[in-house]
């Protein structure tokens, strides 16, 4: 009887390693991950929160959330934005120094002039225009949620401004430059389906 409560104690304390070593290979692969990665970050202080001025008059812009040193690293998460429609575009996340970053926003704002705005703006602007674009069958991007921890304890509910999508009480569907046709066609007709033929507008190219 004591051999074998030896060997069930002895049993019992290998799984309970094994599951620590488990737990921490899982750690460890989390860590390294974006998502993982923009964890870590959230803790480091906000360097820049910047939006496109037009944003809201023209439909697309681009979010910029940094956070890091002033000296060494940051970590940068890029959000390209369509208000009239689609929503989340597209995300970045990326580390770069910070003699990288000047130039990185000098070269988006030659396009799109970029000001400055709370970061529980930001962050409520994003869960807002998500939310409303899947609506529309418009999902963000796989890798979003994993980007967007990098706002961290930023409140969206801090900022109480009520955002409106679309143009005229309506989306509007546009076509992208480079944008085939036929997947323009097929965007167009999933909205029809969706919302009806009559409450949405859209432009297609060619």
């Amino acid at each position: 009887m004591a051999a074998s409560n030896l060997a069930a104690r002895r049993a019992a304390k290998a799984n309970r390693r094994k599951a620590i070593v488990a737990q921490k290979r899982k750690s460890e692969v989390a860590e390294s991950t974006q998502a993982g990665q923009a964890i870590r970050a959230a803790a480091l202080p906000i360097r820049h929160c910047l939006l496109t001025e037009s944003l809201f008059e023209t439909g697309i812009g681009t979010l910029i959330l940094a956070r890091g040193s002033t000296v060494g690293s940051l970590a940068v998460a890029g959000f390209l934005l369509d208000t009239y429609c689609r929503g989340v575009k597209d995300v970045m996340f990326r580390t770069m120094d910070a003699g990288q970053l000047a130039p990185y926003l000098d070269m988006l704002r030659e396009t799109t002039p970029l000001a400055p705005v709370e970061p529980s703006y930001a962050r409520k602007l994003l869960r807002d225009l998500t939310r409303w674009s899947a609506s529309l069958g418009f999902p963000p991007p796989r890798d979003f949620a994993a980007v967007e921890r990098l706002f961290g304890t930023v409140d969206p509910q801090a900022c109480d401004v009520a955002f409106e999508f679309g143009t005229g009480g309506k989306p509007l569907y546009m076509s992208g430059p480079g944008e085939r046709l036929s997947v323009a066609h097929q965007q167009v007709k999933r909205l029809q389906e969706r919302l009806g033929p009559d409450n949405f507008h859209y432009v297609v190219g060619g």
